[in-house]
């Protein structure tokens, strides 16, 4: 590792404090997707005072902003996260659940950490930039809602990616690796139905059932799953069924759907097919429908020459230290959960070779957080799962690693990822993922092989292009 490299890691490393504090006070916000009003001004007004040119309300989002800092090209962007999840509030640094506010919000994605890490890699490549007069623009995005708001998805739409030479973030999870494979594309549409109230018993006969008409869309979609992509998904909620009086015929109900595919252009197909059955279960039950897009994001589009690069940083910096205690806490955590002997990293689902040897390492290891690097797996992956980054993928060349915050095993969305969050455990991970994500983007502006060979990749692989699956009138907004 260069002499500049090693001086943007002590740069981090001298702003630890403010790292960390910002990953608590952004624990504490737990703000709901694209209501993140004071997680958003934190971040502005500390990338302010650090120096950065900061712009809020980008692409027409509140709560999203850039921070940049540096001149010329290449321009690498770092992609920040900072939305929690409903329902998930629960005191950190315990192995239990404990509810801080009943039925209150927690960050169950780790995302006051990714963008306390993506705050650490811009600063340390502002450093860098400082301190070697190098030519280069670092741009921190925040990016709201990414948990059912999809804005880098509208940001796509808005064509703001197009100028980037390359992006790179990160996601807290239970392993240490460079990410790799596709994922699903995701849109979600709310229909809300209109009928006709009238007595049930007494006069029937003059009412329009809005629940029948979302009962007989749900069953319309089962019938359609035979006919899906294999790999296709389609989930429903009833979000408002009516009332609760069984004696009147419900005048209104309202079911919000979610329709995956592998690629974006399957979704957006499929999803015409759901909009059909909505249409046949109004004229079934004589009743009308609004449809609202609430939002819609693509599938990932894989780098291998980004991964290659970040993993070869990644193995350089090793991973995070943990202390006695804290395996402790992480081998009590992992008591909690099923399926805490599971092997880490998806290359274990596609390479029996690979699995093999995670295994040994998970056993030499013999505890529940994975203290070690994944070996570089670049092999056909698929994750079923959703991320907005995906967006991103199709217009620059794009590529994320993974950071142990959790101990292994640790289900997403749970209340222990809302525990380990707030403990030094998951302050290790951010802080280690901004030098992994720093060094990368250092290399890329002192390696234009690298970046050319990435951009080549990128092309060669988004040769088809990109259906963005915002429609041009929508804006973000969430499901009533």
């Amino acid at each position: 590792m260069t002499n500049e490299k090693l001086a943007a890691m002590a740069a981090i490393e001298e702003k630890t404090d403010l790292i960390t504090r910002t990953a608590d006070f952004i624990w504490e916000y737990a703000e709901l997707s694209l209501q993140e009003e004071r997680s958003a001004t934190l971040y502005c007004e500390i990338l302010k005072n650090e120096g950065f040119t900061v712009e809020r309300g980008i692409c027409n989002i509140p709560t999203a902003f850039s921070a940049s800092f540096g001149a010329g090209r290449p321009v690498i962007g770092i992609l920040a996260e900072y939305d929690a999840l409903s329902g998930l509030s629960q005191k950190g640094g315990s192995l239990k659940r404990e509810e801080i506010v009943p039925g209150g919000c927690g960050h169950g994605c780790g995302h006051n950490l990714l963008g306390a890490g993506a705050m650490a890699a811009a600063l340390g490549v502002k450093a860098y930039l400082e301190k070697t007069k190098h030519p280069g623009t670092v741009v921190l995005y925040g990016c709201p809602g990414e948990e059912g708001g999809a804005a880098k998805a509208f940001m796509a739409r808005d064509q703001l990616w197009l100028g980037l030479d390359a992006a790179l973030t990160w996601h807290p999870e239970d392993r240490n690796e460079v990410a790799t494979g596709s994922s699903n594309s995701c849109i979600q549409v709310q229909y809300h139905f209109t009928g006709v109230a009238s007595h049930a018993a007494g006069s029937p006969e003059r009412g329009r059932s809005a629940l029948d008409a979302v009962e007989l869309m749900n069953i319309g979609v089962q019938f359609l799953r035979e006919h899906m992509s294999d790999k296709a998904r389609v989930h429903y909620a009833i979000t408002d069924a009516g009332g609760r009086s069984p004696n009147v015929v419900q005048p209104r109900a309202t079911v919000l759907y979610m329709v995956r595919s592998n690629h974006v252009c399957e979704a957006v197909e499929l999803q015409k097919r759901v909009d059909r059955i909505a249409q046949g279960a109004a004229l079934m039950t004589d009743t009308t429908f609004e449809r609202k897009f609430i939002d819609g994001l693509a599938d990932t589009v894989t780098n291998h020459t980004l991964e290659k690069l970040l993993h070869e940083n990644f193995a350089e910096l090793g991973v995070p230290v943990h202390t006695e205690e804290e395996l402790d806490f992480a081998d009590g955590l992992s008591g909690t959960y099923e399926g805490a002997d599971s092997l880490p990293g998806i290359g274990c689902d596609y390479d029996s070779e690979y699995a093999a040897s995670v295994k040994t390492l998970r056993s030499e290891k013999g505890r529940a957080m994975n203290d070690f690097l994944l070996p570089l797996y670049q092999g056909e992956a698929f994750k079923p799962g959703s991320t907005d980054v995906g967006d991103v993928s199709w217009e620059c060349p794009t590529a994320q690693i993974h950071v142990a915050s959790w101990p292994n095993g640790c289900p997403g969305h749970s209340w222990q990822n809302v525990s380990c969050d707030r403990t030094s455990i998951g302050h290790k991970a951010a802080i280690h993922a901004g030098k992994v994500l720093c060094a990368a983007a250092i290399d890329l502006m002192n390696r234009p092989a690298t970046l050319e060979a990435a951009r080549a990749e990128f092309l060669e692989r988004t040769a088809q292009g990109y259906s963005c699956p915002i429609p041009e009138d929508a804006v973000p907004t969430v499901a009533d």
